[in-house]
C-alpha cells in the first residue's frame, strides 16, 4: 500500500513560501538559537514565520522561546502553538521532559508523521532546526521537502569546519540548495578568514558572522530579553541578508 503521508506533507506546506533549514553537522554550535532567532527576527520584521524543531530526542526550541509543554490543538491535524509571534511545533511540546529515544527507521517515521500532521497555514518562511549529524533527518528533508534551502553554521573550531565541509559537499552531491555559510560565536580576532576560505572552497555564499554574546544564556526562555542581545542584532541582520539574496539555483553536481 502506498504511504499517503508524503502527499499530505505537500498539502500541509502548500501555503509556505520558503523553507529554510539551519544545520551544521555538529552539536553545540548554536543551530537551535540561530533558528529560533531567525524566526523571531522574521516575526519582528512583519513576516509570517514558523519554527519546526526537528531534534526529536533533545528538542530545545520550546525552552529558547519560553513555550510551555502542552499538546497543541487539533483541527484536521495539529495546530502549531503561538510563541512570540512565531508558529512553533516541536516534539518537546508533546513529550515535555520525558525522553523520546528513537533508532534508525523510527526517526524517519517520526519526522514524516510530524510533517504530515502539522497545519502550518500561510507562512512567509518556515525555519527548520536540524539535529546534529549528516544523515537521517537531513537526508529525509531532501527527500520529503525538496525545496528546502540549507543555512549552514560553522564555528572557528577546525573540527567543526571539517564536519561542515563534509555537509556542504553532501548537499551539493544531492543537488540541494544552500542559502549560505555563517560563522557563529565569533570572538574578537581573525576568526573569519578560515570560515571565508571554507565558503570559497565549497562554493557556498558567505553570509557573515554572528558574535559570541555571553548575555544570550540569561535571555533563554524570554524572547523579549533575547531580542535585546547583540546576538539577536546580528541574527536580524542575517535575516535581512537572507531575504534579499533569495534562494538561488540548485548547485551543480559534484565531480565524480
Amino acid at each position: 500500500m502506498t504511504d499517503p503521508r508524503p502527499s499530505a506533507v505537500a498539502r500541509r506546506l502548500a501555503g509556505v513560501k520558503d523553507v529554510l533549514a539551519v544545520g551544521g553537522g555538529k552539536g553545540g554550535i548554536g543551530k537551535s538559537l540561530t533558528a529560533a532567532g531567525l524566526a523571531l527576527a522574521g516575526a519582528r520584521e512583519g513576516a509570517r514565520t514558523g519554527l519546526l524543531d526537528l531534534d526529536l530526542t533533545a528538542p530545545s526550541a520550546p525552552v529558547i522561546l519560553g513555550a510551555r509543554p502542552r499538546f497543541p490543538d487539533e483541527a484536521f491535524g495539529i495546530e502549531p502553538v503561538g510563541a512570540a509571534g512565531i508558529r512553533l511545533m516541536s516534539a518537546g511540546l508533546l513529550s515535555g521532559a520525558r525522553p523520546a529515544p528513537l533508532r534508525g527507521a523510527e526517526r524517519t517515521e517520526a519526522l514524516l508523521e510530524l510533517l504530515a500532521i502539522t497545519n502550518w497555514g500561510e507562512l512567509d518562511t518556515l525555519l527548520l532546526d536540524l539535529p546534529p549529524g549528516l544523515g537521517d533527518e537531513m537526508l529525509d528533508l531532501v527527500r520529503f521537502l525538496p525545496r528546502t534551502r540549507f543555512l549552514v553554521l560553522t564555528t572557528a573550531s577546525p573540527i567543526v569546519r571539517a564536519t561542515v565541509h563534509r555537509q556542504l559537499d553532501l548537499l551539493r552531491r544531492v543537488r540541494t540548495r544552500v542559502a549560505g555559510l555563517v560563522l557563529n560565536m565569533r570572538r574578537e580576532g581573525g576568526e573569519e578568514a578560515a570560515a571565508r576560505e571554507l565558503a570559497e572552497a565549497t562554493g557556498a555564499r558567505w553570509l557573515g558572522a554572528l558574535a559570541w554574546d555571553p548575555a544570550v544564556e540569561a535571555a533563554v526562555g524570554n524572547p523579549g530579553a533575547l531580542a535585546e542581545t547583540r546576538f539577536f542584532a546580528d541574527v536580524r541582520a542575517l535575516w535581512r541578508r537572507l531575504r534579499s539574496k533569495g534562494a538561488g539555483p540548485p548547485p551543480p553536481p559534484a565531480p565524480g
